[in-house]
């Protein structure tokens, strides 16, 4: 027997005939000349099953938008390498500070992790659509000049929204890690880290490092400090660039996992207060969350350190994709496959899925979903 997939209603699929459809008013308000799906994943080791869902959705749904509009799509990836590498407690004061990706391995090491564990499926998904791709990591996106001076521009005006972007405490962190040879530690919270003005296009960062003490770092729109900003604060910042960026015919569209529903909220919030009107707002894709049988999001790091053991009926792969038993191009396919069959009825696109039930819809060898009533 053919297996099935059965979903729910829920009132965003019972208003659409189509997954894309969601991204139809914003297309048709202002036609663009080209759309860009926006996709980011933190760089910290390899990637679980959950970032290669969002990842190939993100093809397949620019192969939709395409045919659809008859508009040229492309997908951007952004390797987000100021994620955590090391960890550490100041036991004199208790303040955490850590060092990233970018700081502990270096350019070279980062542009060979990306290369190994990401690039091989982008370029075979690129290949089976037909749909470009860009690799961008933050360390190369924080050093851009339109990035610097929207992050300038933003400062006057971050009043406004810091309640939005840190709404337990209304400071959004800022992270300059420390300018001497081989070190890279940053507070985690930036507690002592201060930010001033110093003209309209430059600023000066107080912190405090765990090894070298108090240092001043300044950041201009084409040099200074590595700009590590924490997460509602960095995508308030890119999204806000990539508004601008794209006023000549750009449709950027925020590609994230169901999780991403609650922050985004924040977000835009933030937008909003520093100018933004609704309509000016990015467009947001919001694929489907991986979860365990406890509802919980799949997560490697629970999982590997002790805190929430492997769910039934998931397998090994699905933490550390390098382990998937077969090729890339196989794994590709599969992928691009259950992506056909989650984006052939909205019920199947905006819900969650257990890992077991992956498991059982990426092995399938041909998918039956079960039509709407």
């Amino acid at each position: 027997m053919t297996p099935q997939l059965v979903s729910p209603n829920t009132v965003l699929a019972n208003a659409l005939l189509r997954a894309e459809d969601v991204l139809t008013p914003r297309i048709l308000c202002t036609p663009p000349e080209r759309i860009v799906l926006v996709v980011g994943t933190q760089i910290n080791g390899a990637p679980h099953i959950g970032t290669s869902l969002v990842q190939s959705l993100s093809f397949a749904m620019a192969a939709r938008l395409r045919d659809r509009f008859g508009i040229p799509t492309e997908v951007l990836f952004n390797a987000l390498d100021n994620a955590p590498y090391e960890l550490s407690t100041d036991p004199a004061n208790g303040h955490g500070y850590q060092r990233a990706y970018a700081q502990a391995l270096g350019n070279q090491a980062l542009t060979g992790l990306v290369a190994a564990l990401y690039q091989p499926l982008f370029t075979t998904l690129s290949q089976r659509l037909g749909i470009p791709h860009r690799v961008e990591t933050y360390t190369q996106q924080q050093a851009g000049e339109h990035f610097r001076l929207t992050w300038l521009r933003l400062l006057p005006r971050l009043d406004a929204a810091r309640w939005w972007l840190a709404p337990s405490t209304g400071t959004p962190h800022v992270r300059t890690p420390c300018p001497q040879p081989g070190c890279g530690w940053s507070e985690k919270h930036a507690e002592r880290t201060r930010v001033h003005l110093t003209d309209r296009e430059g600023a000066r960062v107080d912190a405090v490092c765990l090894r070298h003490g108090p240092y001043q770092v300044t950041i201009t729109p084409t040099a200074g400090a590595y700009l590590d900003l924490a997460t509602l604060y960095r995508n308030l910042v890119k999204e806000l660039a990539l508004t601008s960026a794209g006023a000549g015919g750009t449709l950027h569209v925020m590609v994230k996992g169901g999780d991403w529903v609650f922050g985004s909220l924040l977000v835009d919030e933030a937008l909003q207060a520093v100018g933004l009107t609704r309509i000016q707002l990015p467009a947001r894709l919001f694929c489907p969350q991986v979860v365990t049988d406890t509802g919980a999001k799949l997560s490697k790091s629970l999982i590997r350190g002790g805190y929430a053991p492997l769910p039934e009926g998931a397998a090994d792969w699905m933490l550390d994709t390098r382990q998937w038993p077969g090729t890339i191009t196989d794994y590709a396919d599969q992928l691009l496959a259950m992506s056909e069959t989650l984006l052939s009825d909205p019920r199947h696109f905006f819900r969650s899925y257990s890992a077991a039930e992956i498991g059982r819809l990426i092995t399938a060898p041909a998918l039956r979903s079960v039509p709407s009533p």
